[in-house]
Parts: structure tokens; sequence; C-alpha cells
């Protein structure tokens, strides 16, 4: 098995997962962010090769193929993915691969990557979460009802993480993960 070190956070759409990152990135130079691969459609604010690389589900299946992913999941409506290169850069840096990722991702990296953390970002409730959804994505999206289904099947499987953390207060919550990470990453 490879002996790189790798950080995946895995939350129910809307939990905070991507705010979580974003400030550790900026936080912990040695953290890698790993852009994944998606067939979804963009959002407002978003760029194609620094949030996701937006592809069509095409490109997506002949990258499935071609064995171009080290894991791959349908997630929704749409299809995610994470190439074997980019894990392969990171590592070759020497730095920590970062994801944010699905439940389905995280259980086939650990099989792959046993050594890998896991840490799952819970809502506080799934009202507020609906609340959050709307909020960023500024009404409400088709597949809402499929994301808050999504999400309680997916906060069923949090006891299984390595770590768990409430997004009540986003500034306690990030403390608490922020400890996390500085009892994990090595120090240069």
């Amino acid at each position: 098995m490879n002996d790189a070190r790798m950080i995946l956070i895995a939350a129910p759409s809307g939990a905070g997962k991507n705010s979580f990152m974003e400030r550790a990135l900026a936080e912990f130079p040695v953290l890698k962010d790993i852009v994944t691969y998606t067939t979804r459609k963009m959002r407002t604010g978003e760029v194609d090769g620094e949030h996701y690389h937006f592809i069509s589900k095409t490109d997506f299946q002949e990258k499935i193929d071609q064995g171009f992913f080290a894991e791959w999941s349908p997630v929704h409506d749409s299809l995610y993915g994470t190439s074997h290169q980019s894990l392969e850069a990171a590592w070759a840096e020497g730095r920590v691969a970062i994801m944010d990722i699905d439940v389905q991702g995280v259980e086939k990296f650990m099989k792959i990557y046993p050594d890998g953390i896991s840490v799952f970002i819970l809502p506080p409730s799934i009202e507020e979460l609906k609340k959050r959804i709307l909020a960023r994505d500024k009404k409400a999206p088709e597949n809402l009802q499929l994301r808050l289904q999504n999400a309680e099947k997916e906060i069923q499987l949090a006891h299984t993480f390595d770590y768990q953390l409430v997004n009540d207060d986003f500034e306690k919550s990030y403390q608490g993960f922020k400890k996390i990470l500085e009892e994990l990453l090595p120090f240069e």
C-alpha cells in the first residue's frame, strides 16, 4: 500500500466542507487541494479547474474506461471522480492531499489507502442544512429533496469516520478542525 498522506473531508451538501477546506488551505501550506472531476453544472462563482474540473458525462465515461480515476462515484444526479495523476503529483511534492469528497468516495479511498484520515462535518440539523443550501444557491435547486434525503443517509455514516465535527458555529467548529490538522500534519 502507498504510504502517502491523505485527509478526506465529507459532509452533506451545504454543511460547510468547502469553507473548512478554503481556510485550512490558506493556513497550512503542506496541504494540497485535489481538484476532482464532475459532470454537474457549474455554480455561480465557481471556476473550472479551481473548484472542479467540469466535464460532460461522455468525457467522464471515457475517463472511467481509460482507468483515469483513482475513485469515482455517482452523487445526487452527477458523477464525481479523482484522478490518479492529481494524487501522485501532490505526493511527489511532499504534500498532504486533502479533498472534499462524498461518503461513497471516502469508503472507496479508505479501502485503497487505509492510512487516510477521514473527517465528517455534520450540520446542526436537516432544517439548518436546507436553509444553507437555499442561501448558497439563491433558490431551491431542482434536486433539493434528493440532497436532503441523501444528507440523512450520509449523517447515519458519520460514526464510521475518524473524526466528526458539528458545524453549528463556524469559527468554533473550524478551531476544532484546525486542532485535528495540527495533530496530523507534519511540521517542516
